[in-house]
């Protein structure tokens, strides 16, 4: 570790910068924030800089540095562009072991600026130790997606509520204890709703109560493979969740992204073997969540696109359990948009139709009339075992024998494999190349812009932060 991270009080502490142009404004904001008492020395000033000023926010010196303006001052940063006078300021203020900083030039800072998420008062720094301060950049981009911004609010109302609980809990165990029911309940939604009032009358009522925790369900849709796909939502709910309940089709990159210590409960479905009958299922999740705790059932792509996610919330509801409904970005949308096939076209189609290959027991015949219209895409999920039956129902109600078809299996993942065909190939296609679910398939004129606009793991991306998490095969 080349440099300790912390964090300093710097209120009405005397700082030095040395410039005056856009380099030192950047600086002299930083200490603003922290409402440091802010000089600046230098032959000219930018327009901005003077009126801080003018406002009594910062102290000018119209002069060239001299050893003399390091006097009383605990930090001091050079930010001219002449090297000449960063290299003196760096040597007198080492010499004086005053901590010094020359901007764009690590080997003479002894101190660094990092790149800082501000949820004010939760501040997150990240540091390259001035190896790389682009990609520490790009790294603090990355935290600014994951934190919420409820978290400065929620962290204010709570250090309110310090010295209470210091009083009610004697023990630091207790009070531990205390302040982890207090962030797995909905303290915490109250307050990323602005319901500061509620949330502030829900902590007087556990303080003055046996802490029992809140039972809820999070049903998550995980999208169809690629992490990256994943909401910031289901992200940040996958991170808090007690047990998580999932599927097969739920990668295992995704699994991974999952909080270490949870519970993992697999009720996987693949045609043929359900190793969890769905009313299991809910029963399952009704029981969780009535011992308190938080749960997240996450789906491959959204829980209400053929994700049964319906059928699982109708019972929560039934049972009175707290519940939350995060979309994910469901096959249809993300296989097409890696495979490189528009759902929709101007040219081509002009509306689409999601169809479940198979459906419940005893169900009704599909509207296979309206599904072999044309100028539209059939966008079909587990059609794998039911393609001879598809094919032969399309072409019986006039879809045209030559209409293109595409089949994605495991699409938007590492392995993701496209076979293009016609329509009176598709059963011959799928059982010549072996395809597995999952895979979709994508009926329409539009499959045939799959040979023009194929990208996914055909070339490196531009930006490897822009990259899916999963390798590129």
């Amino acid at each position: 570790m080349q440099y300790l991270p912390i964090f300093t009080k710097l209120d009405n502490k005397p700082v030095l910068v040395v410039g005056g142009g856009e380099v030192a404004l950047r600086k002299c904001r930083a200490f603003l924030k922290a409402r440091a008492d802010v000089t600046l020395v230098a032959p000219w000033f930018c327009e901005e800089l003077k009126e801080h000023a003018h406002n009594d926010e910062v102290t000018l010196i119209d002069a060239y540095f001299e050893e003399s303006h390091l006097d009383g001052k605990i930090l001091i940063i050079a930010a001219t562009d002449n090297d000449e006078v960063n290299n003196t300021v760096f040597e007198l203020a080492n010499a004086r072991n005053v901590f010094v900083n020359v901007v764009d030039d690590q080997p003479k800072c002894t101190f660094i600026f990092p790149s800082i998420v501000d949820r004010n008062p939760i501040t997150i720094a990240i540091s390259s130790a001035g190896t790389a301060p682009v990609l520490a950049r790009r790294l603090r981009e990355k935290l600014e997606t994951l934190i919420p911004q409820h978290i400065g609010p929620l962290a204010n109302l709570v250090g309110g509520f310090r010295h209470k609980v210091k009083q009610r809990f004697k023990h630091f165990a207790d009070r531990r204890q205390f302040w982890e029911g207090v962030f797995d309940s909905s303290v915490v939604s109250k307050v990323q709703t602005g319901d500061t009032h509620g949330a502030e009358q829900q902590l007087e009522k556990m303080l003055d109560a046996k802490v029992e925790p809140e039972g809820e369900v999070y049903v998550v849709g995980a999208g169809p493979g690629d992490p990256e796909l994943l909401t910031l939502k289901a992200l940040q709910l996958m991170q808090q969740a007690d047990v998580v309940v999932y599927d097969y089709l739920v990668s295992d990159e995704i699994m991974e992204l999952v909080r270490r210590d949870a519970d993992l409960i697999c009720v996987g479905k693949r045609l043929g073997d359900h190793s969890v009958a769905q009313e299991d299922t809910n029963q399952m999740l009704v029981d969780l969540a009535q011992q308190g705790k938080k749960v997240c059932r996450i789906k491959g792509g959204d829980p209400f696109i053929y994700g049964r996610g319906g059928e699982e919330v109708q019972v929560l509801a039934a049972n009175n359990v707290n519940y939350q409904i995060v979309p994910g970005i469901t096959a249809a949308a993300g296989c097409s948009a890696y495979a490189g096939i528009p759902l929709t076209h101007r040219e081509h189609a002009q509306a689409i139709q999601f169809v479940t290959g198979h459906c419940k027991k005893e169900g009704q015949e599909l509207n296979w009339q309206s599904l072999a219209q044309k100028n539209q895409t059939l966008a079909i999920y587990m059609g794998v075992i039911k393609s001879p039956h598809i094919q032969a129902e399309l072409l019986k109600h006039g879809r045209e024998a030559t209409t293109p078809v595409a089949i994605i299996e495991n699409g938007t993942r590492k392995n993701q494999r496209v076979v293009t065909g016609q329509l009176d190939q598709l059963a011959q296609l799928i059982e010549q190349h072996q395809i597995i679910s999952p895979a979709l398939l994508i009926i329409g004129e539009v499959a045939s812009l799959h040979d023009q606009l194929h990208w996914f793991g055909e070339k490196a991306q531009i930006s490897s932060f822009a990259q899916p998490l999963t390798d590129v095969a």
